[in-house]
């Protein structure tokens, strides 16, 4: 269940709460601010701390003190935020996720916090409302869905939030930057739910579903084209994937601003392989079952299609996402065969396990109808992009210098980290075939580059970055606001360009 958010003016000793959140920084003796109003209603309780050496303010420390009365808190949380000379908006949002866990292990139901660092190192109060609230909802996520007694959920809380603010002249300022926060968490979460879902229920056809549904309920256009549709464009290397599944696919258009023909266009395309067996060119057994995760790129771009409505950004935003189940049987595709993109360009298959750039191939292609003014994919295309970065960062590659520099400037603001790769013109020397354009696999060698060569192979002339999150899009051991499981990464990423784009 999301967290509920609110504002509130008024003074931080005179609120009643489970969980009262304030903050210090790394080697403060004598805390200011909010947190020294606190600690002077709990005559220096605070203070009492810090000289005995048990609050250093390190990022994600906490400490937890009860007032007794001195206060209409139940319980006083000081998390620290780190050094003053390092703290960012990734400072708030793990500060804001180590209160917010804190919170829930104390089972407190709801909690009430100051904004993490307002005003320091140029932070707007805005923009520090926006992560504090991003920071404690997501690192609240769970996912309990088919668990009869729920795993670590005998403390649910905490329920609500209420961010206290003691000039009302921030009031609205804080107001604004909470409400965007909220939407771009829980749009996250929506990710998170569409990628932790079993294959079983996260068909081609439930993910539609899901997507029209959504659709519906922000005010995006839908429409999904099915078999009749695909084979009508020549969509046939996503068909070629498709073949030797039971699940038939489907390839969901959402559109923000449907029909603004005076709005800038930009197409966000998800890779979306709700199963991916490998094909013939069959997976090892071993950790196969995380392969419900390949369609992540395409959650990540559904939970952003979700929050660019809400928040009404003012562009004309596009959202392709396959939704495709790579099997093998009797129908499936093999290695050596040829296929067609919907545009006539040719692929020759060397591994049917290098299905997710070809889906993308085909929509790459369906993209430059909208005459983009840029085009940006997410893939968890390659194994490679795990060994080259892991789990820390999304591997870059674009045609556009000034778009990558953009999305490199919204990667530090939100965290979700991408390093930019090589994509020069000699590595398609590696996926040269002798039957066909391109093979969609060059061997080992430059691996990571030679799926982003392939894909830019399908790219109609337009402004166009590719974004391999095979490593981010799933943690196994779970830290601050990203718990075990699916991450949703992403979602964060491209709302945040997209807003900078307006």
């Amino acid at each position: 269940m999301a967290i509920e958010v609110e504002v509130r003016q008024g003074n931080i000793v005179e609120v009643e709460t489970d969980a009262l959140v304030v903050n210090l920084f790394k080697g403060v003796k004598v805390p200011g601010g909010a947190t020294g109003a606190v600690d002077r209603a709990l005559n220096g309780a605070i203070r009492e701390v810090i000289a005995a050496g048990d609050l250093e303010g390190k990022l994600g420390e906490t400490v937890v003190l009860y007032p007794r009365g001195a206060i209409p808190a139940r319980r006083v949380i000081v998390v620290g935020l780190g050094e003053s000379s390092k703290f960012d908006l990734e400072a708030v949002r793990k500060a804001a996720a180590a209160a917010a866990q804190r919170a829930r292990s104390l089972g407190a139901r709801d909690m009430a916090t100051i904004v993490h660092g307002a005003g320091i190192g140029g932070l707007s109060p805005e923009d520090a409302a926006q992560a504090t609230v991003e920071g404690t909802s997501l690192a609240l996520y769970r996912f309990p869905k088919y668990q009869q007694k729920p795993n670590n959920e005998e403390k649910k809380g905490p329920e609500r939030m209420t961010i206290v603010e003691f000039s009302a002249d921030k009031v609205p300022v804080i107001e604004a930057g909470a409400r965007a926060g909220k939407i771009i968490a829980d749009s996250v979460a929506f990710a998170r739910d569409l990628v932790m879902e079993p294959p079983n229920v996260a068909t081609p056809a439930e993910l539609a579903r899901r997507a029209q549904t959504m659709a519906e309920d922000v005010g995006l256009k839908c429409e999904v084209l099915t078999d009749p549709q695909l084979e009508e464009l020549g969509m046939g290397l996503l068909l070629g994937v498709a073949q030797g599944s039971a699940n038939r696919p489907h390839f969901v258009v959402l559109e923000h601003n449907a029909g603004r023909d005076d709005l800038p266009t930009i197409v966000l395309v998800g890779k979306g392989i709700t199963f991916d067996t490998g094909g013939i060119s069959l997976k090892p057994s071993r950790d196969m079952w995380k392969m419900k995760h390949d369609m992540g790129g395409a959650a990540a771009v559904l939970g952003a299609m979700r929050a660019i409505a809400l928040l009404d950004l003012p562009l004309h935003v596009v959202g392709l996402t396959p939704f495709v189940e790579n099997m093998p049987d009797g129908r499936a595709y093999r290695p050596a065969d040829v296929l067609h993109n919907m545009k006539g360009k040719t692929a020759e298959i060397i591994s049917t396990d290098a299905e997710g750039r070809l889906i993308l191939g085909d929509a790459l292609g369906y993209a430059a109808r909208f005459n983009p003014k840029a085009v940006i994919d997410l893939a968890t295309l390659t194994g490679s992009q795990v060994i080259a970065l892991g789990s820390l960062a999304a591997a870059l590659f674009s045609n556009d210098d000034d778009l990558a520099n953009r999305i490199w400037a919204s990667s530090r603001r939100t965290g979700e980290w991408v390093w930019r790769m090589p994509l020069w013109d000699e590595y398609k020397d590696l996926i040269k075939s002798d039957v066909a354009e391109v093979k969609n696999a060059g061997g080992r060698e430059a691996s990571l580059t030679t799926s982003a060569k392939f894909l830019e192979h399908f790219t109609e002339g337009y402004s166009w970055a590719h974004l391999d999150i095979a490593g981010p899009v799933w943690t196994d051991k779970g830290k601050d606001y990203r718990p075990k499981g699916a991450t949703g990464y992403g979602v964060r990423l491209l709302v945040d360009l997209l807003r900078q784009f307006t």
